[in-house]
């Protein structure tokens, strides 16, 4: 019996983001992982890894990663956040836009200030591609490097490389 409790609340705790999936999480930054993953504690207590939808900011180890890690702290970190969520990711994180208090949209505000490309993988709205066109064009953040290398080739270079090792 209990075994059949522990896994139907497994489900139950898989399926939540999916079934709410128009609904939002309010809760406090207590990490920033990167410059697009932080980690919201809501009010239940509960710690939720979140990924800024729309954006990819540099990685780790990348030129302009802490740059991006830093941003995002200064916009967030210790504050209450709301995230509309539209998705959960491979790696089980809640994909979605951050607000602050103060009506800051983070995704936004780090592809304004040329720290995040535009993922438009995933992402085909007018203001996120508009936000990077004018950051390129006016050579802020990483757009100052002629040469940036996106996140998404960043990872699979670095892939490749631990491959041939």
């Amino acid at each position: 019996m209990r075994f059949i409790m522990v896994r139907i609340i497994s489900i139950l705790w898989f399926l939540i983001p999916f079934i709410c999936i128009s609904q939002t999480i309010k809760g406090k930054v207590v990490r920033i992982s990167d410059g697009d993953t932080i980690t919201v504690l809501d009010s239940s207590k509960r710690q939720i890894r979140i990924r800024l939808y729309g954006i990819d900011c540099p990685e780790n180890g990348q030129d302009f990663g802490n740059v991006a890690k830093k941003y995002t702290a200064e916009l967030c970190f210790a504050k209450i956040v709301t995230v509309n969520f539209k998705d959960k990711d491979q790696y089980e994180r809640i994909v979605g836009v951050v607000w602050t208090e103060d009506s800051i949209n983070i995704n936004l505000a780090l592809l304004r200030e040329g720290l995040a490309w535009h993922y438009k993988h995933f992402d085909h709205s007018e203001e996120f591609a508009q936000a990077e066109y004018l950051a390129k064009i006016e050579k802020r953040g990483l757009w100052k490097q002629q040469n940036a290398i996106a996140p998404w080739e960043f990872r699979r270079e670095k892939k490749s490389w631990q491959q041939d090792l």
